[in-house]
């Protein structure tokens, strides 16, 4: 069977992605022997062969039901099936109505960017969850307390500055989370 040659890395993206729980599945218009043939290489779960470039997005549609979807393509068949996912990657060495179509663009054209790009969105929103919190503890404490006289103006006005500066600071720890 011929089939595309396999980058380095794919086999260790899936199994990153397998390991997290993620479900990986395969939808390619090659026939079913040649794509399981290359499923069975680096370890995805499913396979969906003999799709027709026009019902690679259909096929995303189904998955919708199941929950999210993100989709990987670098085709202009793939175009479709990332503008329907929930999260459309595109390879940077795809072709351009391919990175125009997704909501995320790989520079390095590597799957381990899609467990990486998993990873800094994890971690930012952790960050967010962090940020609100210290944002209204600050508020919700130093506010009605100087509106009810326990607590001078200028200390609240210190409080909600100090509330920016931890906000800032914490959000620049994003820096150093290993993704």
């Amino acid at each position: 069977a011929v089939a595309d040659a396999i980058k380095e890395d794919s086999k260790e993206a899936v199994e990153r992605l397998n390991e997290k729980k993620y479900k990986t599945i395969m939808i390619t218009g090659d026939n079913e022997k040649t794509a399981n043939a290359i499923a069975k290489q680096v370890g995805i779960d499913k396979v969906i062969a003999n799709v027709l470039p026009e019902d690679k997005a259909k096929k995303v549609e189904e998955l919708q039901k199941y929950g999210m979807v993100a989709f990987v393509g670098d085709g202009i068949n793939d175009a479709p099936a990332l503008k329907q996912s929930n999260v459309g990657i595109a390879m940077g060495s795809g072709t351009d109505i391919a990175i125009e179509s997704g909501d995320l663009v790989l520079a390095r054209s590597s799957l381990l960017g899609v467990v990486q790009a998993i990873n800094l969105s994890k971690a930012t929103f952790k960050k967010i969850k962090q940020n609100l919190f210290w944002a209204f503890a600050y508020n919700i404490i130093a506010i009605p307390l100087a509106v009810a006289g326990v607590l001078h103006p200028v200390v609240a006005e210190i409080a909600m500055a100090l509330s920016s500066i931890t906000v800032v600071t914490n959000a620049n720890l994003l820096r150093r989370a290993k993704i």
